[in-house]
């Protein structure tokens, strides 16, 4: 699995166990606090949805990615990607989550966060999730093959700022299946509680390519002029393996040349989510905000992008090829 920066290859996981879990009240099997709503204009898609009232699984810790990895692959050569395709309607459910700070503070300084406050990114929760994400898709009910499945986007959606010294409520679930011109895309929905209060939740999208016949038509891009530039960014070539420590990430692909060679790339290319992180760090996020990022192209390390933005929209570039755009709205 890989982001749409292009992302081919091999396995790949946006996070890690970015964070502990401490004794905490978990919700007996079938039954949680209800659903805040999400924001009209941050609504998905209509999709193949799932059931919001799916079977819970609750966790005592997250799950190990390295072994979810290795499962998922093995398993994707026997799936039959497909729109219409059932899909996991599980809701997996980890109570009592604390963040680990040494490993926030690391991935604070990699995507240019600042540091040394009582307060996550805007991105973070993601990399906590991403654990219980990667446990649905290398399951053998989810119908997508995680060798090749891009992450195409990103919608975050942050009610209020979150300490990063408090306790938390993990959930994670597949929101549905949906035909995209060059595939079947999934949607995979992460939420963050404090009490039965959803104070943070984000829609990733993954695509498997596969043939269709051509009928759908793949989500619209909003066409804009190109966005001035603001910064020049020189990567090093160790920043795949700076994030892959702070997060957990370490698909080859962007930890050296020759491991990323293995999957079709001249060399190491960034992460999707340190590139939507970096970002966000350099345009700054409000409190309550909806946030959308979409992946596009890959960015080769070392190397050299330019990170664009006007408004409420941002860019990074490497000369007219767009890797990243998007979007901070500001929630009223």
């Amino acid at each position: 699995m890989h982001s749409d920066d292009g992302q081919a290859g091999g396995s790949c996981g946006e996070g890690s166990n970015g964070g502990e879990v401490r004794p905490g009240n978990s919700h007996p099997e079938g039954t949680h606090p209800q659903d805040s709503p999400r924001p009209a204009d941050s609504a998905p898609s209509p999709r193949n949805g799932s059931d919001p009232c799916g079977p819970l699984t609750v966790l005592a810790q997250p799950p190990s990615l390295t072994p979810l990895l290795a499962v998922g692959a093995l398993r994707s050569p026997f799936k039959r990607p497909a729109a219409t395709a059932d899909f996991p309607r599980t809701r997996l459910v980890l109570p009592g989550l604390r963040v680990d700070l040494a490993r926030l503070a690391a991935y604070e300084r990699v995507c240019g966060f600042p540091t040394g406050e009582d307060a996550l990114p805007v991105t973070y929760p993601h990399v906590l999730g991403f654990p219980l994400a990667m446990s649905l898709m290398s399951g053998r009910d989810f119908p997508l093959p995680l060798l090749g499945l891009v992450h195409t986007s990103i919608e975050i959606t942050r009610y209020r700022e979150l300490a990063a010294t408090g306790e938390y409520e993990l959930t994670v679930y597949v929101d549905g299946l949906a035909p995209h011109l060059r595939g079947t895309e999934a949607a995979v929905v992460t939420e963050l509680r404090v009490g039965e209060e959803v104070v943070w939740e984000s829609v990733s999208t993954y695509l498997a390519r596969h043939r269709t016949k051509g009928t759908d038509r793949e989500r619209d891009r909003e066409k804009h002029e190109p966005l001035p530039g603001v910064d020049e960014w020189r990567l090093a070539g160790d920043i795949g393996r700076r994030y892959a420590a702070a997060s957990g990430d370490r698909n080859p692909i962007h930890l050296y040349p020759l491991t990323a060679r293995l999957f079709g790339f001249p060399r190491a290319i960034a992460h999707g989510m340190w590139t939507a992180a970096r970002c966000l760090a350099a345009h700054g996020t409000p409190q309550a905000v909806l946030v959308r990022a979409e992946f596009r192209a890959p960015v080769l390390l070392p190397g050299t992008v330019t990170y664009a933005a006007n408004g409420e929209r941002f860019e990074l570039c490497g000369g007219e090829r767009v890797h990243v755009s998007g979007g901070v709205h500001p929630l009223t």
